[in-house]
């Protein structure tokens, strides 16, 4: 007792250090959570003993990772951004597991259907670490952002035909006599029932159960109607022969597509989080450090193949309808092996479809390229600036040695009158916009121009905002105008900024912020209409 009571304030205090120092370093906390596991199993020697408890937290945490994967997601997202999450994820998992087949049966000399396996679960990118990175640059508005975010939902839908196909070929390496063909057809029969539940009966169910328990109109019964759905969900997948995780997945999906799924996200917010951490502990203490430093070449020989693959599977897939500098962000930011992949590895290892040792090594993989992760996000900008030698990335400049200018925010039909106006006055200025076609064409008739987001520090660094007389921001998004405006008042407080207003809301959004000019459309035509009436008028 006095052990457990030990190891466990062990890993709070090392999983709480660790993210201190990750978090100031902006790395992902779900790295923090690997490295504790890793400790803590040395530390207390988990990697000599048989821990059956050790087991079933890892499978209760898998349980909730996969909800909350299904609850990010619903039918009314997936059809708004069907184009590029179909075509574009589709081709991606498609064309990655493609080039993988043949890595991992030559490279691990693995059966077709050990390969399989490892080829789907490196084609999988992290949503736990990419997502959060996303929402909290703001690069979730960029053009990059938004395809990257359309191929990770993809891949957690895909979720559900991996987990079956593992099911499926299951059966054979336990002796049955079943061929690849029956593997696939009975994998596409169980999804067409498992989208018909969805669809017909379980949102009914999980619909009906949220209302009564939100009627009580007491916390602790809501949620545990929740882990009711989610448990009961994964309980039942089971004893139809699928994998709990798989019932907890469809339990998120189900609920995600209720009025209440905003309430049941900000309720399990600390819970999820937690059970996250639990999964990805349970991770860290299978992750053998002395095999890893041993075998730091070979790990790191295919960590560098699959990157580069995915990398250039993924760029070709961006690039046939965007520009090259999108594509690179795009491929650099979903170029690692997602967390996912443990689960895949883990059941595929416990179902004997490839040996313990191989999804040992495997892990070791994942995690190297998870730790790799954070610090390309961090600097994407930079990176993908190496490979397109005529762009300008704003946020990778030499400071420009500027002073007293005018920086244009957008170059659309607002920006360029704006442009026009001050270059007519000759009055300098730097015009910056997310746009890279609007760059493009600021850049042809001579105007200095940079693609980028004024909401980024480097870039607010590299455009000297401290040393401009004025920003002027044309945007007609209320979100984007309110995003940049803020996050030029946190970098320098006395900015002077304009903005463009539109509507009533906008107006009194705008009036409580300092230093901030605003030019009300309907207020100013109005009033020029009127006094162009009374021109003629006796």
């Amino acid at each position: 007792m006095d052990t457990l009571l030990l190891a466990i304030f062990a890993t709070i205090f090392i999983a709480t250090l660790l993210n201190i120092i990750f978090k100031k370093q902006n790395i992902s906390h779900i790295l923090g959570y690997i490295f504790t596991g890793t400790i803590i199993s040395y530390l207390f020697d988990f990697n000599s003993l048989k821990i059956d408890s050790l087991e079933l937290v890892g499978e209760f945490g898998i349980v909730f990772l996969m909800f909350t994967i299904g609850l990010e997601l619903s039918f009314e997202k997936i059809k708004k951004m069907k184009e590029t999450l179909l075509i574009n994820g589709a081709l991606q998992l498609f064309l990655s597991a493609l080039f993988f087949f043949p890595l991992a049966f030559y490279a691990f000399h693995l059966d077709v259907t050990g390969s399989i396996i490892i080829a789907l679960a490196f084609s999988l990118s992290s949503t736990a670490i990419v997502l959060p990175y996303l929402k909290e640059s703001k690069d979730i508005y960029t053009p990059y952002g938004k395809k990257s975010v359309g191929i990770l939902i993809f891949q957690d839908i895909s979720v559900i035909p991996i987990l079956l196909l593992i099911t499926f070929l299951s059966y054979g390496a336990s002796g049955t006599d079943i061929s690849i063909m029956e593997v696939m057809l009975k994998t596409v029969l169980a999804l067409v029932f498992i989208v018909l539940f969805i669809r017909y009966v379980g949102d009914k169910i999980v619909d009906t159960m949220l209302k009564f328990a939100a009627r009580t109109q007491l916390e602790e019964i809501f949620l545990g109607a929740i882990f009711t759905i989610v448990l009961g969900m994964a309980v039942l997948m089971h004893s139809i022969g699928f994998t709990y995780s798989l019932g907890a997945f469809i339990a998120g999906v189900l609920i995600a597509d209720t009025k209440y799924a905003i309430k049941v996200e900000s309720d399990i917010l600390s819970y999820k989080d937690l059970l996250l951490s639990v999964f990805f502990f349970s991770v860290g203490t299978k992750i053998d450090i002395v095999y890893l430093f041993s075998n730091l070449h070979t790990v790191f020989l295919i960590f560098a193949l699959v990157s580069l693959v995915k990398m250039g599977v993924i760029y070709l897939i961006i690039k046939r309808k965007g520009d090259t500098n999108t594509s690179m962000k795009t491929a650099l930011a979903l170029a690692q092996i997602g967390g996912f992949s443990f689960v895949i590895f883990d059941l595929a290892s416990v179902n004997h479809l490839i040996t313990q040792d191989m999804a040992n090594f495997l892990f070791l993989i994942t995690f190297v390229s998870m730790i790799v992760t954070p610090f390309v996000l961090n600097n994407i900008y930079k990176l993908s600036s190496y490979f397109e030698k005529e762009f300008y990335e704003s946020d990778v400049i030499t400071p420009i040695d500027k002073k007293n200018h005018i920086i244009i925010v957008g170059f659309g039909t607002l920006g360029r009158a704006v442009a026009k106006e001050l270059y007519a006055k000759n009055i300098d200025f730097i015009i910056i916009s997310d746009n890279l076609q609007h760059v493009l064409l600021a850049r042809r008739i001579n105007f200095l121009a940079y693609f980028g987001h004024l909401n980024k520090r480097p870039v607010m660094e590299s455009l000297k905002v401290e040393e401009s007389s004025g920003i002027i921001i044309t945007m007609q998004d209320e979100h984007t105008k309110d995003l940049i405006s803020q996050a030029v008042m946190e970098y320098y407080s006395d900015a002077n900024i304009i903005i463009k207003v539109d509507t009533d809301e906008e107006r009194h959004h705008f009036q409580v912020m300092r230093n901030i000019d605003f030019v009300d459309s309907n207020h100013e035509l109005s009033s020029r209409l009127v006094e162009l009436s009374l021109k003629h008028h006796k």
